[in-house]
């Protein structure tokens, strides 16, 4: 109870939101790899035996790196239940997209196997394309959205209100700015699983990969660069009133917020953040420079890549987690959408037991399954996909 008393509500706010950026890092840089590798499978691989190594470099370990995602939905669900309600609300549609492309990938692994037929294993192959890909794309589209304002309102009991039809949330969503976006995950996701096959595939298909990754590396700085120039002069910023109370009540009704400005004034008052954008540009050149030196530090280097991207938008944003277009009072902050006190205690007791483990298994299963993949591995284990 000492700990609990020494680390203050506003400490464990802010604990909590730092700790929501790493289970978004870790799943773009683990699970990221993933949706990219599958999204250039029939790009990389032009024969059934290329298409099997692409395929075996992430067939032990994808399921392990889901374990982010559902981190992250608990995380978001425990700590910061206003957040989960509203956002998960507000894009239902969109998860459900992105889940319908997540159950493609299982199925898809499992499934492409089971018949030697061309068409068969083909169609197969662009169904773990499309759980690649479009997830990919989607987060980025949710990102460009929550950087405009998502068009909610909070009634007094807290429940969120979402005006228009079916088709009018859609067309909303899919709006330029988060289109965009969508490009620079995607360009980002692509060439980090580029980097991970030049890691763990040689010859053909190795040199694919790199040319690809490249071209993808190279897009992703420029559209997250060009976006960045967006964000600064043509989507409006929000900032509070007045002083918000960091240790009051999770409610975001209690405070006054506005639009106006850019989110890019937060580099005037935090100019120490500028590190989190130049981190994302220098990991992704240097992504695309290793390729064709050492693999093994490209992969590393997309992996700082992603972890400046979206730090940029996290520390780019704070306080705010999910401003409202339609009443900026409603916008979900640090300090007014948390659980309690206790609640965000327990759960970092949790975290601080559990994680470490996480991150040891993990570890130590990229270690056993440590190599290159070759045409002659896959064509002699029976345990190959």
């Amino acid at each position: 109870m000492i700990l609990h008393e020494l680390l203050s509500y506003e400490t464990l706010r802010v604990i909590w939101w730092v700790l929501l950026g790493v289970l978004l890092i870790g799943l773009a840089a683990t699970d990221g790899f993933d949706m990219g590798v599958a999204a250039l499978i029939p790009f990389v691989g032009k024969s059934d035996t290329e298409r099997r190594v692409v395929i075996n470099t992430v067939g032990p370990v994808w399921e392990g790196n889901q374990v982010w995602l559902i981190l992250g939905g608990g995380a978001i669900f425990a700590a910061w239940p206003i957040l989960y309600a509203v956002s998960f609300s507000g894009f239902y549609l969109a998860m459900f997209i992105v889940l319908a492309s997540l159950i493609l990938r299982p199925v898809g692994f499992k499934y492409r196997n089971k018949r030697e037929g061309f068409a068969w294993r083909t169609r197969w192959d662009w169904a773990l394309v499309i759980g690649g890909a479009v997830p990919a794309l989607i987060f980025g589209v949710a990102v460009g959205n929550v950087l405009q304002g998502v068009p909610f309102s909070l009634q007094d009991n807290m429940m969120a209100i979402y005006p228009g039809n079916f088709l009018l949330k859609l067309l909303g969503l899919l709006n330029p700015f988060a289109l965009f976006v969508g490009v620079v995950s995607l360009a980002m996701h692509v060439s980090h699983g580029a980097s991970w096959l030049v890691l763990k595939t040689e010859g053909a298909v190795q040199a694919r990969a790199r040319r690809i990754g490249t071209y993808a590396g190279l897009l992703a700085i420029a559209c997250f660069l060009l976006a960045g120039v967006w964000l600064a002069f043509g989507i409006e910023g929000y900032r509070y009133v007045s002083e918000p109370d960091h240790f009051g009540p999770s409610n975001p009704l209690l405070s006054e917020v506005v639009r106006g400005g850019s989110w890019i004034d937060a580099y005037a008052t935090r100019p120490w953040i500028i590190i989190a954008p130049i981190m994302g540009v220098v990991g992704l050149a240097g992504q695309v420079l290793l390729m064709r030196l050492w693999s093994g530090w490209s992969v590393v280097a997309g992996k700082v890549g992603i972890f400046g991207i979206i730090s940029t938008v996290g520390l780019t944003m704070f306080p705010f987690i999910l401003p409202s277009s339609l009443n900026p009072d409603a916008s979900l902050t640090v300090w007014d959408s948390s659980s309690s006190h206790m609640t965000l205690f327990i759960m970092l007791v949790c975290t601080i037991i559990f994680l470490p483990m996480i991150l040891a298994y993990t570890s130590w299963v990229y270690k056993v399954l440590w190599g290159k993949v070759t045409p002659e591995e896959v064509s002699s284990n029976p345990n190959a996909y």
